[in-house]
């Protein structure tokens, strides 16, 4: 019988989506205050990946990435992504479409995890509705797409930010 794998610690992010920047400032600071300070950031950029979110969340929506500091553990994905739906339902528009979107999701060293309530072929059940999915590999010094990876998760500026994550994440396990 084999001995359980020890279990490396992962950097927590968040993918927000939004149509109302009072909702992402507001989203940001409970995360902030749950989490610990925002480490890395996109800042806000145009969301032109697709327009599935337009009918809910309204047209002109904005992306932006952020993570935090300090290492957790992998299986927290779950909890946190029960979080951020409690979050999202905080910022209901009055027609009860979403205001915000939150992603929350995991960078190891080999790759990045996303969780979510919708069930696919890819995706495995953690529990309590939630599901998670690996969608990008690190392999030769970058992260690659899988063929389920979102667009918005292939854009530079996206790898950039998961890159910078994983360094910090390097760093910290190497201490």
């Amino acid at each position: 019988m084999s001995a359980p794998a020890k279990i490396e610690p992962v950097m927590l992010i968040a993918g927000l989506l939004y149509g109302d920047p009072a909702a992402c400032v507001q989203a940001v600071r409970a995360m902030a205050e749950r989490f610990g300070p925002v480490e890395h950031d996109t800042g806000q950029f145009d969301f032109t990946s697709t327009t599935y979110y337009d009918r809910e969340m309204g047209p002109n929506l904005k992306r932006r990435f952020i993570s935090f500091p300090e290492p957790i553990a992998p299986d927290r994905l779950k909890e946190i992504k029960i979080f951020t739906n409690e979050l999202e339902r905080l910022f209901l528009r009055p027609d009860g479409g979403r205001s915000i979107n939150i992603d929350p999701g995991t960078v190891g060293l080999a790759g990045l995890a996303l969780a979510s309530t919708k069930n696919f072929a890819h995706r495995i059940y953690l529990g309590d509705g939630i599901f998670g999915e690996i969608s990008l590999l690190y392999e030769n010094k970058t992260f690659t797409p899988l063929k389920w990876t979102y667009p918005d998760y292939r854009l530079p500026q996206v790898i950039r930010f998961l890159t910078e994550v994983r360094e910090s994440l390097r760093k910290c396990i190497s201490v």
